[in-house]
């Protein structure tokens, strides 16, 4: 009888500790308003650890860059320019564009063989998620996930909401099989969305004319090509495709393109209002990240495309870069692994994450120049990854000649070759920081930001080591620096990372001798 008393008591207490969790997490739900919204920790703490992430545009588009003129420009925005023939959609010039001029040559008048073709021609043969995930962990990355919808409103997963979905066109769902594979090597998994766009960019195919009213579910409904003003239906699908991925592949991040901002506030509350309880029912912590004027950074992550600021910001933030273009090109020229390197440690050393891009064949498969690509920086994370996981900014985020003239989007585009006279600095403790030079040093390095006439560090240095090295340290600081002596072997082709530890600040309590305190 005691036995079961006590049962029921247990599973009383039982209950009261449900409802209590319960209870607690309904107090925090977030409503859809910025004051409610404003309470989340819109930066988890594995999000500011990460420093890198890899997402894959891939889709029907990738195929419609095949057979390309070398030396030609093609606008990424293939499903858009495709319909730019001069006459019915105007362009600057008057001329048709080349992608156009392509798409003519490749398929047909674009009247009659519309971006719905090009779905109608997808080809996922090469796709394995297994080899993708092995790819992205090797590389380094700590999240990473596919383009879940771009532009072109095409789901890359098994949708109930749309028929133009991956499933029904090549019997695959990339999503799925992504999560699952990406996180089996323990790494968080994200999606990006941008088809708040879509919008304006099927505009030019019902300028053009032809489309099937059936098929307005792809291309939205008939709308001009100055209209910034999505009707009642748009915002229906956007978000039902938008809810339907959350609620099936529970990702630990969500990014967006742009346009959103443009769209209404009611929209993207009730976004972040439902992604972030969703969190909280997860019992996770999640992420987003925005562009523009989309979000507040009280609320979301901003991010900078192709771009990065020129100074470090007190939020973390995030680039989206990629080493070529977006999508396949026939005739891609790849950033190397170098600038690549250098462009994370940039990013870092101001309190930012690289989200970098991978554009697969048209098959799904991986270029090769793209795996070495990955592979070498995560060679080189092996070993200097102590200088970027789990870091912060240091007091300077660096010293050297070679700097952005601005911050802001799209900067890459300004050419930059750091040298060894380039410096960036980051942070694990208030007694561990780390010097990472940009290039080779030379016989000997100069810190001049550590010089003994200025108060940026202001402790004793204890000891110095270059990461992946064993070799002994020699230095010396002075007025000219910190001046540190080159090893025989520097472990790495790229940026290299002296680990210094410091002996911390210290400040002398009010303690002592009686007599001290006697004025």
């Amino acid at each position: 009888m005691k036995f079961f008393s006590l049962s029921i008591f247990s599973f009383a207490l039982m209950l009261i500790a449900i409802n209590t969790v319960e209870a607690q997490k309904e107090t925090k739900k977030y409503k859809e308003n910025w004051k409610s919204i404003e309470k989340v920790d819109q930066a988890p703490k594995w999000f500011k650890d990460a420093k890198l992430g890899i997402y894959a545009h891939w889709g029907p588009v990738s195929s419609a860059f095949k057979d390309t003129d070398k030396g030609k420009h093609y606008a990424g925005w293939h499903g858009m320019k495709m319909y730019e023939d001069g006459k019915k959609v105007k362009t600057k010039n008057g001329k048709p564009t080349n992608n156009y001029l392509h798409h003519k040559k490749k398929y047909g008048n674009p009247k009659k063989y519309g971006y719905k073709h090009i779905i109608e021609q997808f080809d996922a043969s090469g796709f394995n998620a297994k080899e993708w995930a092995n790819l992205f962990a090797k590389s380094g990355a700590k999240f990473a996930g596919p383009v879940a919808m771009h532009h072109n409103n095409f789901a890359m997963w098994d949708s109930k909401v749309t028929r133009w979905n991956a499933m029904n066109f090549v019997g695959i769902d990339p999503s799925a099989e992504l999560k699952k594979e990406i996180e089996a090597k323990g790494l968080k998994f994200m999606g990006s969305f941008h088809h708040a766009f879509t919008w304006k960019y099927y505009a030019p195919a019902h300028a053009h004319g032809g489309i099937n009213p059936k098929d307005y579910d792809l291309y939205t409904n008939p709308h001009s090509l100055d209209s910034d003003t999505p009707d009642e239906q748009f915002y229906t699908d956007w978000w039902a495709k938008l809810k339907e991925f959350i609620d099936i592949y529970q990702p630990d991040l969500i990014w967006f393109d742009w346009w959103l901002e443009n769209m209404t506030e009611e929209s993207r509350l009730q976004f972040l209002a439902y992604y972030y309880n969703k969190g909280l029912e997860w019992d996770k912590e999640v992420a987003v990240c925005y562009k523009e004027a989309t979000f507040t950074n009280l609320t979301a992550i901003k991010d900078y495309e192709r771009g990065r600021p020129n100074q470090p910001k007190e939020d973390v933030w995030l680039t989206d870069t990629s080493p070529g273009a977006w999508f396949y090109r026939e005739h891609a020229v790849f950033k190397t692994p170098n600038e690549l390197v250098d462009i994370l440690v940039d990013i870092v050393s101001k309190n930012g994450l690289m989200l970098l891009n991978v554009p697969p064949n048209p098959d799904g498969t991986i270029p090769e120049v793209m795996k070495n690509l990955l592979l070498d920086m995560g060679a080189w994370l092996e070993v200097n990854g102590d200088a970027i996981y789990g870091t912060r900014p240091w007091t300077i985020f660096g010293e050297g000649p070679t700097r952005l003239s601005e911050g802001g989007h799209k900067i890459e585009k300004i050419k930059i070759a750091y040298t060894n006279t380039d410096i960036r600095f980051t942070k694990k403790s208030e007694k561990e920081i780390y010097a990472i030079v940009l290039d080779k040093p030379e016989d000997e390095t100069v810190i001049k930001s550590f010089s003994t006439l200025l108060g940026v560090l202001n402790s004793k240095i204890e000891k110095i080591e270059l990461l992946g090295s064993n070799e002994e340290i020699k230095w010396e600081r002075n007025e000219k620096g910190l001046i540190i002596k080159t090893p025989k072997n520097i472990p790495t082709d790229y940026a290299h990372s002296f680990k210094i530890t410091l002996e911390g600040y210290v400040e002398n309590d009010i303690g002592g001798d009686t007599n001290a305190h006697v004025d």
